[in-house]
């Protein structure tokens, strides 16, 4: 005789915290109505310490936070974690990234809670390139839920205190203020502001777009964002960041996804020497700057230099965003903690 099934436990009821990411230095210099500034940081291939020192002493106080990239373009790089750590421990509030293309849904609570633990509490989540871009293109990709699920897990683990099959998180919940990302230059164009609604609605708070080249197909996307009223329930920080040298700008526009570089770009590197390259690389990165920051709903640029750190000091000072605000935090209870079970 078969032994009776056990009841299935009733799920947990919700917790509302109260949190809502405010810990988050970002979420202060937006809250305080200052265009934001952020910096991409891409971790290194080897386990090379001093590579990441390196980074830190050159772009530390251009940002108000700083992205560390997870296996960016899908090949094999240190873990955005630990990169994530250190930038802490040097006292730069690092946005850690979180894909889904590495992990299932019970790898990327875990990581979350393991963020919050070092405090913090700035996450970008993303589908993440697919292998069959990157240098391991035989991998299987995990892809067990969607970007817009796990901003959702996250917004779920954060408000409610639970994590995504309805148990309760104990004691403490993860103070997170959720990042997403967004590229207008991906088609169906038409497409791109409504999937940036759903995230919005799975708990977006701050979305970071592709790197603007096509600045009139930007001024497009971000013209049907405003008519659906999104800026004003999440902050759009929009892409920009210099190229190096004519090859590189060759490289993104035939060889990486979701990249729009227009001919003209290209043409105006061409036949130049390796230092007006560069010298235009960093024009055509302050020009589209400037265009885009006057576009109504931009509220902040994240500059991913590519291989190029060295720039983004002289690109946040020409455009005039250096010093970066010092928004002293709240006195309020620590970051990450949420009201104890009655």
């Amino acid at each position: 005789m078969n032994a009776p099934t056990p009841p299935v436990p009733a799920p947990a009821a919700p917790i509302e915290t109260g949190l809502t990411g405010a810990s988050s230095n970002l979420a202060r210099v937006l809250a305080a109505g200052h265009f934001a500034v952020c910096v991409e940081i891409a971790p290194p291939v080897g386990p090379n310490v001093e590579a990441i020192q390196r980074e830190i002493r050159t772009l530390r106080g251009h940002g108000d936070a700083y992205n560390v990239t997870d296996n960016q373009s899908a090949m094999v790089h240190v873990s955005s974690l630990p990169v994530s750590i250190m930038l802490k421990q040097a006292g730069m509030e690092p946005i850690v990234q979180f894909t889904c293309r590495d992990r299932n849904r019970l790898g990327l609570q875990g990581d979350i809670l393991g963020a919050s633990v070092f405090g913090i509490n700035t996450m970008l989540f993303l589908s993440g390139d697919h292998p069959i871009w990157g240098d391991h293109p035989q991998c299987k990709a995990v892809y067990d839920i969607d970007s817009i699920n796990l901003i959702r897990i996250a917004r779920m683990m954060r408000n409610n205190r639970v994590f995504e099959n309805n148990k309760q998180i104990p004691k403490l919940a993860p103070d997170i203020f959720i990042g997403a990302v967004e590229n207008p230059f991906a088609p169906p164009y038409d497409y791109r502001p409504m999937r940036l609604a759903k995230k919005v609605v799975a708990g977006a708070q701050f979305i970071q777009t592709q790197l603007i080249y096509n600045v009139e197909r930007f001024r497009e996307f971000m013209r049907r964002v405003v008519d659906l009223g999104l800026h004003e329930k999440v902050a759009i920080l929009a892409g920009v960041g210099p190229m190096k040298s004519l090859r590189v700008a060759e490289y993104m526009k035939t060889e990486v996804a979701g990249m729009d570089v227009p001919d003209a770009v290209i043409e105006r590197m061409t036949g130049l020497s390796k230092e007006d390259q560069q010298k235009a690389g960093m024009d055509i990165c302050l020009e589209v700057a400037e265009q885009v920051r006057n576009i109504e709903g931009v509220a902040g640029l994240h500059i991913m230099a590519v291989n190029w750190s060295a720039a983004v000091p002289d690109i946040v000072k020409q455009l005039g965003l250096y010093p970066r605000p010092v928004i002293e935090p709240a006195a309020a209870e620590p970051a990450g903690a949420g009201p104890a079970p009655a």
